[in-house]
């Protein structure tokens, strides 16, 4: 009983991290249509930024800080100078540049800041918590970890639905052309689309580096697991990525603790091809496509 205690609990916390990734690409697809694979190489260069102020004096929460101003500013610089030339086109092309963009930032991650393993510090404790004479396996930065995934999707709930502002982001993906029509500045609002992304993303990669060690690459298998929990609970839907990575964490904690820890890419495969074939537009999806 105590180890599914302690399975299912890590599965809850590793979730919440890959929500948070979820969330990041369900805001740049709900405000460009667009699924932006370099995300990872994003919030991986905002996090050895603010690992370089940590190694330089500064404090956790300062590094934070700027970390995420980083991201914002990263984000608008990508969607202005390399996404926007292409987003005129076919939707592929966009898809393409990112992924190009995934592979320059990883190699300039490590020109600038080096391929070894460095540790990434935390702000709270991770020793579990004591019930008794028993150790659970939550911690104060698990608690950390689930109260910013949670304070995020509810800022981007409130911005999709009772502001301006986020129903212009929507209006602008959509149709940039009627948006237009209505005085929605379009290439504004795509550009701040990209720039709170990263910023989410930039959350994202703050959160996992916590208490661990991280290198140009450490967010690949991340990708891959919040690309799977936002196709489940909806690419539309901010509350269904946060569904979507508590169900893969579960999943995956429940394969790596009772089967093999070797299956859980291959879990992580066969739970996307369930989902594309059982229910394309994830759990929560917001309309159904008529059929003639």
């Amino acid at each position: 009983m105590q180890q599914f205690i302690n399975i299912t609990l890590s599965g809850l916390v590793e979730g919440m991290i890959y929500a948070a990734f979820a969330l990041a690409l369900v805001l740049i697809w709900r405000s460009t249509r667009i699924v932006n694979f370099a995300q990872g190489s994003m919030a991986a260069a905002t996090t050895f930024v603010a690992l370089a102020l940590i190694d330089a004096g500064q404090s956790y929460w300062i590094a934070f800080a700027v970390a995420l101003v980083s991201g914002f500013v990263l984000g608008a610089i990508v969607e202005r100078v390399i996404i926007r030339p292409v987003e005129g086109g076919p939707e592929l092309n966009a898809v393409i540049v990112a992924l190009g963009l995934f592979v320059a930032l990883q190699a300039l991650i490590a020109v600038i800041f080096g391929s070894s393993f460095q540790s990434f510090p935390t702000p709270f404790g991770v020793r579990g918590f004591e019930v008794g004479d028993t150790t659970i396996a939550i911690t104060p930065t698990s608690l950390y970890i689930i109260g910013s995934v949670l304070i995020v999707m509810a800022l981007l709930v409130a911005l999709f639905r009772f502001t301006r502002i986020g129903l212009a982001m929507r209006a602008s993906a959509f149709s940039q052309e009627v948006s237009r029509l209505l005085g929605v500045r379009v290439g504004r609002m795509l550009t701040l689309g990209w720039a709170l992304a990263a910023v989410v993303g930039s959350l994202a990669g703050l959160l996992i580096a916590g208490g661990e060690f991280v290198y140009p690459a450490y967010m690949d298998s991340l990708i891959v697991f919040g690309f799977v929990a936002a196709v489940l609970g909806g690419l539309d839907s901010p509350v269904g990525a946060i569904v979507g990575g508590l169900l893969l964490g579960l999943a995956l904690s429940y394969v790596s603790g009772y089967i093999d820890s070797a299956l859980v890419n291959v879990a992580a495969l066969v739970i996307l091809m369930i989902v594309l074939l059982v229910r394309p537009g994830g759990l929560f999806a917001s309309s159904v496509a008529r059929r003639a």
